[in-house]
């Protein structure tokens, strides 16, 4: 077993328009937690979000080849005929 690594922690200072730290500081509140851990944990949520959509993938040519074929095809079949047909919630 490894022993645990030694965390630290270093200021970050930004500067928001009061209207955004007041609905920040709500927010906050609501989760029962400070400023701070809200928007470090905000942050780090985006931060990864950002990461994983910028994952590659790569394949070799006849797989890009048949991914590309299929795209090119209409939708269509049974299921996709029910999906369409299927009560919209935004269209009341």
């Amino acid at each position: 077993m490894q022993p645990a690594s030694k965390s630290v922690t270093r200021a970050v200072n930004l500067r928001i328009r009061e209207d955004v730290r007041d609905l920040i500081d709500h927010a906050a509140r609501a989760h029962s937690k400070t400023r701070s851990e809200f928007m470090i944990d905000a942050a780090r949520r985006a931060a990864e979000d950002t990461i994983l959509d910028q994952a590659l993938i790569r394949v070799d040519p006849a797989t890009y080849a048949h991914f590309l074929t299929v795209l090119d095809q209409p939708p269509g079949a049974d299921g996709f005929e029910r999906l369409m047909a299927a009560h919209k919630p935004w269209k009341g």
